[in-house]
């Protein structure tokens, strides 16, 4: 597409998560959302059906690795869309729903902190080629400090370790995915000849944190390997993802903290010898659409009256990791500016948010708990397709991770009012270019590198 100024942009970007409880935290207790919803693989489907039928980009789906919350019985009961306690391991569920999809991405979270390369990059090329080159891996080093009891660790590994281990394993994994050449496995019935041995490589890779020798047991990746995602907010984060990064969630709660962030990260690309255009930076939106404003507004309503006063002061104090309980509910927030050992970018922006705009407490809560810390574009689709395309032509964003409060209604609002009236506009996809999930983002298909040989 074109932008006013003539410059040539690709589409917009669009993914939206893979969560049959909805992003708001009253969200499943609505008389319209979808029950039971624990380990339900039929909602699954039906979400991934109903995004792939608006031409969506991804399927996204969190990940951790504990159950949440247990000492804090206010949050563990309320059963939040981002504590779940029970769920599917990510590339299982997805290698399942690639059986049930032809075009969207399928995107999991999986860390680079309590794995080890070689199994997550053997999990990943197998799901690329599964899915006939639809894979993407949003590369974490864990933010939950409570994960670590689960592999050994009393607690959890310092933020300069997690990264510098991140960076590694993000190395070997692309190694071993250029293990093998395209046309390696020849296959031929008359010769005999089953694979080309001189076009097989092996990593023997030595470093800090890893020793991996290689080769990967699984052909090359449909994709050449598969996209990687980071949501990099702090300084050793967006380093990491302006080096290895195709795409990037973003924390933004205005259009101008989204400007800020979008000319920072392409501007790091440089030093790294990357074309800006190769990264797309997807803030966080939570939409609220209706056939009119006032649909949109009596829905926003309902699902407030869901949340009770103690429960949002839970939550709050969960995103910017403090006990709020002891502070008056209607006072300031406390000083937040110290460092912690989890997520800082959700801490940061609501801490600027709430001193900006001199919120109490409860105002904060009741700001963050409808988006779960992300924006709201709310009303009917005309309004909330001008909010998401200012965004896209102001170089706040290439597109938007969209976060439906509850399901299945919101994301077939959002796939049936918003989706078309983007497409109107000529912001968006009408149908899939075909392919692979880079040829759906306009992404290239990296090459494979070859390693010196051994003297």
């Amino acid at each position: 597409m074109t932008d006013d100024d003539g410059r040539q942009r690709p589409k917009m970007n669009l993914m939206a998560s893979l969560i049959g409880l909805g992003n708001h935290l009253g969200g499943w207790r609505h008389p319209e959302a979808w029950w039971p919803n624990t380990m339900n693989f039929d909602h699954a489907v039906e979400i991934a059906k109903l995004a792939e039928s608006g031409k969506l980009d991804l399927l996204f789906l969190a990940d951790g690795n504990a159950v949440r919350q247990m000492d804090k019985p206010t949050l563990f009961a309320a059963n939040s869309p981002t504590d779940r306690p029970a769920v599917f391991e990510p590339l299982t569920l997805l290698a399942a729903l690639s059986q049930h999809t032809r075009h969207i991405g399928l995107f999991a979270t999986a860390t680079t902190t309590y794995d080890e390369p070689y199994l997550l990059a053997r999990r990943f090329a197998s799901l690329d080629h599964l899915s006939k080159g639809r894979a993407c891996w949003n590369v974490v080093t864990g933010s939950y400090a409570g994960d670590a009891v689960n592999f050994g660790r009393a607690e959890h590994v310092a933020r300069h370790e997690r990264y510098a281990r991140a960076r590694e394993f993000v190395e070997v994994c692309l190694g071993l995915w250029d293990s093998w050449a395209e046309d390696a496995f020849i296959e031929d019935k008359a010769t005999g000849q089953y694979l080309d041995p001189t076009k097989v490589q092996r990593l023997d890779h030595e470093g800090r944190f890893f020793s991996v020798q290689g080769p990967l047991n699984v052909a090359r990746p449909p994709q050449g390997h598969p996209l990687l995602f980071m949501a990099g907010q702090s300084e050793p984060g967006r380093e990491l993802a302006a080096e290895f990064a195709e795409g990037v969630f973003s924390v933004s709660l205005t259009r101008e903290e989204g400007q800020a962030f979008y000319a920072d990260m392409k501007g790091r690309m440089a030093k790294f010898g990357r074309d800006p255009a190769s990264l797309r930076i997807l803030p966080g939106c939570t939409v609220y659409v209706g056939r009119s404003e006032a649909e949109a507004d009596e829905l926003y309503g309902e699902l407030q009256s869901l949340i009770r006063p103690e429960l949002g002061v839970a939550y709050l104090s969960k995103f910017v990791e403090m006990d709020l309980s002891p502070y008056p509910i209607d006072g300031p927030l406390p000083d937040l500016s110290g460092e912690i050992l989890a997520m800082q970018s959700y801490r940061h922006a609501i801490a600027e948010m709430a001193t900006r705009e001199n919120l109490t407490i409860r105002q904060t809560y009741q700001r963050i708990v409808p988006s779960m810390g992300h924006v709201v574009f709310k009303g009917d689709a005309l309004q909330v397709a001008d909010q998401m395309e200012d965004w896209y032509r102001s170089d706040a964003c290439d597109g938007f991770n969209v976060g439906l409060p509850m399901m299945p209604r919101c994301l077939r609002d959002f796939v049936t009012l918003v989706v078309p009236e983007l497409q109107r506009r000529g912001l968006f996809r009408t149908e899939y270019a075909g392919g692979t999930l880079r040829e759906t983002m306009g992404l290239p298909r990296p090459v494979r590198r070859l390693r010196a040989p051994a003297r």
